[in-house]
């Protein structure tokens, strides 16, 4: 019999008292009228400022409040890292710290590009008979969705998707989207051979995985650029460009 799953999901935070609180509303707004999957939000604060730090833990307590005064399964709390050490690690933390017994894994970025209504919607296909073992949001303008994205931003995705593929041949079109869902009986065994600390974690994620014989699915998503990004023009590509190469070293090419 096909059973719902229950989900911890991390969403990583740095400085994100501003963006952070329509997207934590929305994930408690959808959810308070959703039953299944439980899910589990976890706020992983990458070294925060104090200020964005004390808005994560009141956005907190009143998503849980609503939760629990609508008798809901769902659960959202904080968990403070003391100094930044990047959006890797971050998600690391979370799913570590998840509670015991989840059969899903997710991360979802803080600023809101993705909406609370779109995680819903995908967390929707989670099950224990799902066939899939990875579900990621893709930014690709099909099947009746939205993408709202700068021209310079797509183009440069684009090439970064092209490197990734000829290194890896993971057969994606858009690894680094920030919504994914993993089972848990494939990313425990690989949770501490994880050591990519930033943007790339979504790669090794998805390079270790393949090899475990996980089943990949993309799902376009409506996606829509929130402004403020913290990707340095010219600068962070080049090292996301040279993080690829290495990685290639470490792990070797062919993720099949």
């Amino acid at each position: 019999m096909e059973t719902t799953a229950s989900i911890s999901v991390a969403i990583p935070a740095l400085n994100e008292g501003a963006r952070l609180p329509l997207l934590v509303e929305e994930l408690v707004e959808v959810g308070l009228r959703v039953q299944a999957p439980a899910a589990e939000f976890i706020i992983s604060d990458d070294g925060s400022r104090d200020g964005d730090a004390r808005r994560y833990e009141e956005l907190a307590r009143e998503g849980q409040a609503r939760f629990t005064a609508a008798g809901t399964p769902h659960r959202i709390r904080c968990l403070r890292a003391p100094r930044n050490e990047g959006k890797g690690s971050a998600i690391r933390r979370a799913w570590s710290d998840a509670a015991v017994g989840t059969r899903w894994f997710a991360f979802l970025d803080a600023d809101g590009a993705v909406s609370g209504s779109e995680f819903w919607r995908l967390a929707a296909m989670l099950s224990d008979a799902a066939p899939f073992d990875v579900l990621a949001a893709s930014r690709v303008k099909m099947a009746g969705r939205s993408v709202d994205r700068k021209l310079f931003r797509h183009l440069q995705g684009r090439v970064f998707a092209t490197l990734t593929e000829q290194l890896f041949q993971l057969g994606f079109y858009d690894t680094q989207c920030g919504l994914k869902f993993l089972r848990a009986g494939f990313l425990l065994p690989v949770l501490e051979r994880l050591v990519e600390n930033r943007w790339l974690l979504d790669v090794e994620l998805l390079v270790l995985l393949r090899r475990q014989g996980a089943r990949l699915r993309e799902e376009p998503i409506d996606w829509h650029e929130p402004g403020g990004s913290k990707v340095r023009f010219g600068v962070d590509p080049l090292l996301m460009f040279e993080g690829l190469v290495r990685m290639r070293a470490r792990l070797g090419g062919d993720a099949s």
